[in-house]
């Protein structure tokens, strides 16, 4: 396909984000939601607390549909995947067409779970499309470039989210790797202090602070 402009680079580098985005705190939103009928109804103010995102709702039940389905809220799930939709609307000519399919299935998936008896079934619906939306990503673009900054965009919202909620350093490191693989496969500014501070941090099993989610944060210098 040829040189990728910066611009198209950043829109590709954040479909990636954006779809990772979605699906992972979708992931963790269909566990709360469980927590919550079951009682604990302050996981979202620690779900936020975590997120670093601002806690405006009211209560659990505010949170369980401002958070999902309110496109005015800018952290919603929906406000990202319409950001994702977006991003895949004007990279049409690099993903193809089917691939944006998926996107807009997964629109038309969690408009239907708001409405829905059985919401976390109609969320299932979205996951399962973006899994198929990555799987059209690895299956049908040939462009080595564009998929790796698809990917590289997933791995880092995915180590971003992996830090926020403190899981396995196993696994946080194993992800970073892959983010490493990815990042010198691609032309892209990124910075070298960032870098080293975190592959220095995961190498010596470090506690996850505040400065290496900063670290993270600082890696793309898009």
């Amino acid at each position: 396909m040829g040189i990728i402009s910066i611009e198209k680079t950043n829109d590709l580098y954040w479909l990636g984000r954006y779809t990772q985005r979605v699906y992972t705190t979708l992931q963790r939103y269909s566990m709360g939601f469980d927590e919550m009928l079951d009682l604990d109804y302050h996981f979202y103010e620690k779900y936020c607390e975590k997120l670093n995102i601002p806690n405006i709702y009211t209560d659990y039940e505010n949170f369980i549909m401002s958070y999902c389905y309110e496109t005015e809220n800018p952290d919603s799930i929906v406000s990202n995947l319409y950001r994702a939709y977006d991003n895949a609307l004007i990279l049409r000519d690099y993903i193809s067409s089917e691939a944006l399919a998926y996107i807009h299935l997964a629109q038309f998936q969690l408009k239907a779970a708001k409405i829905s008896d059985a919401p976390l079934i109609e969320l299932q619906a979205v996951e399962d499309n973006l899994l198929a939306f990555w799987g059209i990503i690895d299956d049908s673009i040939d462009d080595v470039v564009v998929r790796n900054l698809i990917k590289l965009g997933k791995k880092v919202e995915l180590l971003d989210l992996k830090l926020r909620f403190d899981e396995d350093r196993k696994e946080i490191k194993r992800v970073f790797e892959q983010l490493d693989f990815y990042l010198h496969r691609v032309n892209i500014e990124y910075s070298k202090v960032a870098y080293y501070e975190l592959a220095l941090a995961f190498e010596r099993g470090d506690d996850i602070n505040e400065e290496t989610i900063g670290s993270l944060e600082n890696l793309i210098l898009l």
